[in-house]
């Protein structure tokens, strides 16, 4: 299989009834949302979609990406180098009612006025959801592994252990 540009939109029923498979890259001056995420760079999508109609009769896209960008890790605020892959499986939509119908193995994907479905934002809005929402090294990689992030309530402290704030103001009322 040859490497070919993906295309911006597709109509997934001709698509399918052609059985059109995709593979190339999807260039990462073309991802700007990911590239607003990231911390420095992007690299370009490998990206492969392949379009078919399954034994239930439905209209499918299946693919997979692949890229890799640069995070800043949120223990010791160093860039590192993350790689974000994906596999999804879409099936094209016009109202709620064929969202209810649809299988568990397909997500609905709503097609544009001309019928078609943008192919870029899809895969870069799949490769979103990928990145961590508090991206960190390993903690081998990590220059300040010593810091823990909690995440949740904090172990709560007896009255007793606290000081009194006002405590000074009742030192200096008894003088």
């Amino acid at each position: 299989m040859q490497n070919v540009q993906i295309p911006v939109s597709l109509d997934p029923k001709r698509a399918a009834q052609r059985r059109l498979v995709y593979e190339g890259l999807l260039l990462a001056k073309n991802l700007k949302r990911l590239i607003g995420v990231s911390s420095g760079d992007c690299t370009d999508a490998e990206v492969t979609v392949e379009c078919g109609t399954d034994i239930q009769g439905i209209v499918y896209l299946k693919g997979k990406a692949v890229t890799e960008l640069t995070l800043t890790c949120q223990r010791c605020m160093e860039p590192f180098r993350q790689t974000l892959a994906v596999e999804f499986a879409y099936s094209p939509v016009t109202d709620d009612s064929q969202v209810e119908e649809l299988p568990d193995a397909y997500e609905p994907v709503e097609l544009d006025e001309h019928g078609e479905v943008r192919l870029h934002e899809l895969v870069e809005d799949e490769l979103l959801l990928m990145v961590p929402m508090m991206p960190m090294h390993d903690l081998a990689d990590c220059s300040r592994p010593e810091t823990e992030v909690v995440v949740g309530d904090l172990p709560k402290e007896s009255e007793d252990e606290r000081p009194n704030p006002f405590a000074v103001l009742q030192k200096l009322k008894s003088k």
